[in-house]
Order: C-alpha cells, then sequence, then structure tokens
C-alpha cells in the first residue's frame, strides 16, 4: 500500500467517525422534534373545547352587557323625568315656598324683636316706676 491509499484509509474512517459522531445529535434532535409535534397536536386537541367555552362566555357576556344597556336607558329616563319634575316644582312652588319662607322669618323675628322691646320696656319702667313713687328718707 502506498502513502496515499493509507491516507486515503484513514481519511474515510476519520469520515466515518465524524458522520457517526454527527448522526447522534441528529437522532436526538429528529427525537425531540416527534414530542413537539405530538404535544402541538395535543394542545390543538385541547384548544378546540376551550374556543368553545370562550364562545359561549362571550355571548353570554354580550347578553348580559345588552341588559345593562336597557338598565342604562331605564337609568337615564328616570333622571331626566326627575330633573324635569324638580324643575316643574322648582318653577310653580318653589318661588311661592320661599316667599313664605322669608314672610315666616320675618315675622318671627318681629315678634321675638317686639317682644325684646315690651321685655325691655316693661323692665325699665319697673325700675323706675318703683323710685318715682316713693322718696328716700335719708
Amino acid at each position: 500500500m502506498s502513502p496515499g491509499q493509507i491516507a486515503a484509509l484513514i481519511a474515510a474512517g476519520a469520515l466515518v467517525v465524524l458522520v457517526v459522531l454527527l448522526a447522534v445529535p441528529l437522532l436526538k434532535l429528529g427525537r425531540t422534534l416527534d414530542e413537539a409535534t405530538v404535544t402541538l397536536r395535543e394542545a390543538r386537541k385541547g384548544t378546540g373545547p376551550i374556543l368553545d367555552e370562550t364562545q359561549t362566555t362571550l355571548r353570554q357576556v354580550n347578553t348580559q352587557l345588552e341588559r345593562v344597556d336597557g338598565i342604562t336607558a331605564g337609568a337615564r329616563t328616570v333622571s331626566t323625568n326627575v330633573s324635569v319634575l324638580t324643575s316643574l316644582f322648582t318653577a310653580t312652588l318653589g318661588g311661592p315656598l320661599v316667599r313664605a319662607a322669608a314672610l315666616s322669618y320675618g315675622l318671627s323675628k318681629a315678634v321675638k324683636a317686639r317682644r325684646a322691646g315690651k321685655d325691655a320696656g316693661a323692665h325699665a319702667r319697673g325700675r323706675l316706676g318703683g323710685r318715682r313713687g316713693r322718696r328716700s328718707r335719708a
């Protein structure tokens, strides 16, 4: 055998060893990809029911939102009616009630002032009246 043939045999052997060494990680990578494929299939099977339940939940939420919209519209109508009623009450009875309250307040103040004036006058007359008729003997 010539030195060229020996070198070719060594190179071929090294190539075989290299292929074997590279084949092991490639086989492991193939198994990993197979496991990933199985996992993805199972996940896809599991997502079907989840999506169905999500659609059912969304339908129920939309139904509840429609009910809330109805309640909100009713509340808006009630608040508008209360506002109109308040305006009507203020326009028809508010002015006279304010005037009546002002009149009653004014009358009570006048009566209190008059009583205070009478009490002060009677009090003053009582002190002076008691001394007028009597002369002190000193």
